[in-house]
Order: C-alpha cells, then sequence, then structure tokens
C-alpha cells in the first residue's frame, strides 16, 4: 500500500503543471501521484500526464475524463486512491519537498495502527506571484504541535485561519466510508472537501511546517475577484450545499459546532459581499434569498451566522452598511493576501 495519494485535477494546465508534479516527486517513493485530466482541448495537458506516467509508471498514474469540473476531478481521483492518506495539490500550485517529507514520515507510522488518525494538518503559504511576496498561514495558536489530538484539545480560530483543502490530509478510508462526492461543474468545492467530512473526524495532528503552495495571481483563477463576481452564482450554490450537507446544530461537539458555525458565517459573508459590489436588483434578491434559505433550513443556526462578526455590518441595509462591508472585505484581502 502507497502511504500518501496525490491528486493533481488538471484542465488546461501544460503551463504550470510540470512543477507541480515535479515537486510531489521529490516527496519519495511510497506515494502515488493521480493526474486527472479533465477533458482538456487547448494544449498537451493530455500528453504531459502520459509523459510522466511512462517515466514514472510505478508513482503516477494518467486518468483521462471528459469535462466535469474540479470537484469531478477530486472525485475520480478519489475513486482511483490507493494510498492510506488522500489529498489534493491543484496543477498551478506545489510542495515544499523538505516540509512534505516530514509529513510523510507521521503518516508512515499510522498504517500499522489500529486507529489512524483521521486528519493531519500542515500549514500553507500565499504565493503572491505579482507581488513578489508570501504569506504563511500557520496554526500554532488552534492545534497542540506534533501530538494527536481531539476537537476538545483545539483552540480558537482566527478570521484568516480557516482549514483549506491545502492545510488537510484526510484518511482515504475516511472519504469513502462516509462517501464524499463533491458537485461537478461548479468551482470552489473545496469549500465541501474541508468541511462535510470534519464531523466524521475524531483525531488529529498538527505539523507546523510550510507545505503547500498557493498560487495566486492568474487572471483567470477561481479566487480572482473579477472571476468571483462572474461565478457568484456558484459560490452560492456551494453555500446551499453547506447548509444542506451538515446539520450544524446536531453536532455535540462544542468546539466543532462552533468552527463549523464560524466557517459558514465566512461563506455567507463572502456571498453577501460580493453580491453587493454591484448594487442591482437581482442581487438584492439574491442576498435576500441566500439568507431565507439558511433561516428556513435552520433558525437557531441563521441567527447564529447572523450575528456572526463577519456579517453584521456586511448586511446593514444602508449604502453606509454596503460600504463598510466593502471596505471590511478589502481590507482583509490586503492584509491576507488571499485573491
Amino acid at each position: 500500500m502507497k502511504t500518501l495519494t496525490f491528486a493533481v485535477p488538471c484542465y488546461n494546465s501544460a503551463d504550470y503543471m510540470d512543477r507541480c508534479i515535479a515537486s510531489l516527486l521529490a516527496v519519495g517513493d511510497d506515494i502515488e501521484i493521480i493526474i486527472v485530466n479533465d477533458g482538456s482541448t487547448k494544449d498537451d495537458t493530455a500528453a504531459i500526464a502520459d509523459r510522466w506516467q511512462e517515466r514514472y509508471p510505478d508513482i503516477v498514474r494518467a486518468v483521462h475524463k471528459e469535462n466535469g469540473g474540479h470537484g469531478s476531478a477530486v472525485n475520480t481521483g478519489l475513486a482511483h486512491a490507493s494510498g492510506f492518506y488522500y489529498k489534493v495539490v491543484d496543477s498551478d500550485d506545489w510542495v515544499d519537498a523538505a516540509a512534505a517529507k516530514e509529513v510523510l514520515s507521521y503518516l508512515r507510522t499510522q498504517i500499522e495502527r489500529e486507529e489512524p488518525t483521521d486528519m493531519v494538518v500542515a500549514n500553507y503559504v500565499y504565493e503572491k506571484v505579482d507581488e513578489d511576496s508570501s504569506t504563511i498561514m500557520r496554526y500554532r495558536n488552534v492545534f497542540p504541535v506534533q501530538r494527536e489530538f481531539t476537537w476538545d484539545q483545539v483552540g480558537d480560530f482566527r478570521h484568516s485561519q480557516y482549514l483549506l483543502m491545502h492545510s488537510v490530509f484526510y484518511r482515504t478510508a475516511l472519504l469513502k466510508e462516509m462517501g464524499l462526492t463533491l458537485p461537478e461543474h461548479c468551482f470552489y468545492v473545496d469549500n465541501i472537501f474541508v468541511y462535510e467530512p470534519l464531523v466524521q473526524v475524531r483525531s488529529m495532528y498538527y505539523l507546523d511546517v510550510d507545505l503547500y503552495r498557493y498560487f495566486i495571481g492568474r487572471d483567470d483563477q477561481s479566487v480572482n475577484e473579477k472571476v468571483m463576481l462572474s461565478r457568484i452564482d456558484q459560490q452560492l450554490r456551494i453555500t446551499r450545499e453547506l447548509i444542506d450537507r451538515v446539520d450544524v446544530m446536531a453536532v455535540e461537539n462544542k468546539r466543532l459546532r462552533h468552527y463549523l458555525e464560524s466557517y459558514l458565517s465566512m461563506m455567507m459573508c463572502i456571498c453577501s459581499v460580493f453580491l453587493r459590489m454591484e448594487q442591482t436588483e437581482v442581487n438584492e434578491e439574491k442576498r435576500d434569498e441566500i439568507w431565507h434559505y439558511l433561516k428556513e433550513r435552520d433558525l437557531q443556526l441563521y441567527l447564529k451566522v447572523r450575528t456572526n462578526v463577519l456579517n453584521v455590518g456586511t448586511n446593514l441595509p444602508t449604502r453606509a452598511g454596503r460600504r463598510l462591508g466593502l471596505s471590511g472585505y478589502h481590507l482583509a484581502q490586503k492584509i491576507f493576501k488571499f485573491n
């Protein structure tokens, strides 16, 4: 059995996928890299994937499929995964080999355990290439370092410290047993990937190493502000999925429940802010609809999320409230460099 499966979703990724795959190959031999070519047609993604498989047949597998979007590629990677742990690395990102080797050293110790760690966490780095700057996202104040722990030992997350797809390694069997399936033909599915499985996670381990390098700066990137504006309906769809997939108020552990409330608050804040960037009646209707959707599904959760500090100013029904919400968003954008 391989210790770790890296899934690399690729869609017209020829310009940058080599760097990503080369960084993964440097991690070790007891890994597998599943390159999922998600119906690329505009470049040599398929041929590049096949070449990597030919060079490293014991490590790399190229899987070619019809286009289904990022979620479909992650689903395909999981379906083919034979590694004990599973991690998604987007094709324009890369990993630090030294940090990854340190994580892999811990993962190896779990294979023979009767109750292996469900989720392993490491730091990620925003690599804002156009500004030649890096911002490291750590969890030292949240998680015990280099020892297994449960949700009872988790501290308080700051608003910049949510778990992202970049920071987590899941036990593969956990994802398969819960039947995790991400929506197809939709962006922002990584939010489901780092949200829904948490209710199944019983044990965690944190390594304070800067592993995942998250590239920021491409004009067509899904987190680019203009792109997010054009895809606001997909953001709304994923937020509804989060509301439907997890019964937050039924979660018994208080710390986990609080984190899930906070994460959903962040998602609702993003929806509200982007819908208020362009002042139109349609956008105001959509903003009302998403809040009404949450209220109808769970009034108690709605009240928690609505009164969260992220959403109090964001949704004030005045021009001043709109300006306040947008100003807060752009300030956070400058500080945390998330897009």
